[in-house]
């Protein structure tokens, strides 16, 4: 009975509200507001709060906002109306400013409000009113002199402001209340660089260093310090020191590493980055950290993969069931194009944890880049003994199966899918899987029934640009309705501007229109966003050139097509027969 009363009380606080608001709305600052009128704000303040602390926000924006209605003299009630105003969806900047006005009021009205004025302050940063909220922590800085938490803020709101010193100046204070600390030396360190100042950037930090000199970290932001001068010579004597310190710190390995790679010197970058993974006191995710950069910088300058690999070698030795380091192989590797040994360094990986969808996931697209459909089908129903509830899974069991031209098991994997899915609930998934099914329709030559499911897929989700581009392109397949592809293909390229698939779609519905300009505009933007251009990119290029009357380009475009896909006929007759269009 309780909660109904309360219930039934808060209905009749909502209709009082709505009654008044017919008979002329809240009171206005000017307006006298009765006692009555103040205690049922009060209230009702109460009650939204409540409702906050429940996370029912509707219901504690209702209630605060009938509270201000009846006392917008109560300032704590306007303070909070006013914060609601902010956050409203969709607000305009006047609205949004009116919603500061209510904030700043209380917080003028009351400076010793801790809570609201720093609550007020994150408001102002929030909505890019840097000048406010530097207004407000300043006056809580002069309230709170001493209160570190204040003081950082303050110097903070300052930086925001680009008051660099001023903020400086904080930050000494700071220093006078707390002592030295690493993080106030990079932070004075950083506002003299700022302002220009090189030497007191450099003075901030040695006065800093000088506290503890045999301190290995103090000495590692030195030499960092004389890196980002340029001041190499500098910079070598605190590595070296922190090294006499501490021969084996591998976090000093590493700095002299990055130390000989700004230099250009790849010889002894080799080395400290070895002696960085072989070091024991670095734990396994700074040594993934490392070799992860190090393997980055190597591909980059299609360098010797010799030595990375034996510095994988050396990892794993060290930390053999640990799967990070078989990830990150599997990633070296898959990046090389060497499927093989990706998959087997994913293979030990998922003995080391099984359960790992994700891991599960990048065999599969592995495999299907090595063209081994039944080696990704495999890895995906394992995935699903591990991981019964992935339903993402089926989207590369079923494609798998259309590649491999087992038509009719594709369909039943998507059927399956289908029926488990829940199309309230995962739209994009569900509609990604009546466009899967809806290509192998398309490719079993039913079209009618694949643009049904691809209709389908676009009124379930009609910003699936996935399911656009496949309707797209296979309408213009069957010469059919080429505006309505164009209109799509062009939504998807807009919708991912540097997607080499969608652009190469885009360029053969403008071919299919016997629109060669735009064609061969679009066509040429599909080869500069591919890593590596496909067969049929390069195989339509050849036809886009070739109608742009380029045929020895033409011809050229398609037997690059041919390089990689050798048994395409039709490719075939364009290269021996450069009059195939004309016939």
């Amino acid at each position: 009975m309780k909660n109904s009363s309360r219930i039934i009380f808060v209905a009749l606080l909502v209709l009082v509200a709505v009654t008044q608001l017919m008979a002329g709305g809240n009171k206005t600052a000017t307006q006298a507001v009765s006692d009555q009128d103040k205690r049922k704000a009060e209230y009702i303040y109460l009650q939204a709060m409540a409702y906050k602390a429940q996370d029912s926000i509707a219901a504690y924006y209702d209630l605060v906002k009938h509270a201000y209605q009846l006392d917008s003299t109560n300032t704590a009630i306007s303070f909070y109306y006013g914060y609601l105003l902010t956050l409203k969806d969709n607000s305009s900047s006047e609205v949004m400013n009116r919603g500061l006005d209510l904030m700043k009021k209380h917080v003028d009205a009351h400076p010793e409000d801790f809570f609201e004025a720093t609550f007020f302050s994150d408001a102002c940063m929030s909505l890019k009113r840097n000048d406010l909220a530097l207004s407000v922590i300043e006056k809580q800085a002069e309230i709170n002199p001493n209160k570190t938490e204040v003081q950082m803020r303050l110097a903070a709101a300052y930086v925001k402001n680009e008051k660099y010193a001023q903020a400086l100046e904080v930050y000494e204070k700071i220093e006078e209340l707390e002592g030295k600390s690493v993080e106030i030396a990079v932070y004075k360190t950083a506002l003299c660089s700022q302002l220009g100042d090189t030497i007191g950037a450099i003075n901030q930090m040695r006065s800093f260093y000088n506290t503890a000199p045999a301190n290995v970290e103090y000495n590692l932001l030195m030499s960092e310090l004389f890196r980002q001068y340029k001041m190499q010579d500098s910079a070598m004597y605190y590595l070296d020191q922190a090294q006499r310190l501490e021969p084996d710190n591998g976090n000093v390995y590493f700095a002299k590493a990055q130390y000989y790679d700004e230099i250009g010197d790849s010889i002894n970058y080799d080395k400290e980055i070895y002696n960085a993974l072989v070091s024991s006191d670095l734990n396994v995710d700074t040594k993934l950290d490392v070799l992860a950069q190090y393997t980055q910088t190597q591909v980059l300058r299609n360098d010797s993969t010799e030595r990375v690999n034996n510095l994988f070698k050396v990892l794993i030795e060290q930390h053999p069931h640990e799967p990070k380091v078989h990830e990150l192989y599997a990633i070296y590797f898959s990046t090389m194009k060497d499927y093989k040994h990706a998959v087997e360094e994913l293979g030990y990986e998922l003995d080391i944890n099984p359960s790992n969808v994700d891991a599960w996931k990048r065999l599969m697209v592995i495999n299907m880049l090595d063209d081994n459909y039944g080696g990704a089908i495999v890895a995906a129903e394992k995935a699903l003994e591990f991981n019964p509830d992935e339903l993402d899974l089926y989207r590369y069991i079923a494609p798998s199966y259309m590649q491999m031209k087992q038509y009719d098991k594709s369909l039943a994997v998507y059927n399956k899918a289908l029926a488990l899915v829940d199309s309230t609930q995962d739209v994009e998934l569900y509609s990604d899987l009546l466009c899967g099914k809806g290509d192998v329709y398309v490719e079993l030559g039913d079209s009618t029934r694949g643009f049904d499911l691809y209709e389908r897929a676009l009124a379930i989700s009609p910003g699936n640009t996935g399911v656009m581009n496949n309707y797209a392109y296979f309408l213009s397949l069957c010469n059919r309705d080429l505006d309505k592809a164009e209109s799509m293909a062009a939504k998807a390229v807009n919708a991912n501007p540097t997607n080499a698939t969608f652009i190469d779609t885009y360029a053969w519905v403008f071919f299919k229109k016997k629109d060669y300009a735009m064609a061969l505009l679009y066509i040429k933007s599909a080869i500069a966003n591919a890593d590596e251009p496909s067969a049929d990119i390069l195989d339509h290029y050849g036809d886009i050139l070739y109608m742009n009357g380029d045929t020895d380009e033409a011809v050229k475009q398609w037997e690059k097509a041919l390089e990689l896909e050798p048994d395409k006929e039709l490719i075939k007759r364009k290269v021996e027969d450069k009059t195939y269009y004309e016939k």
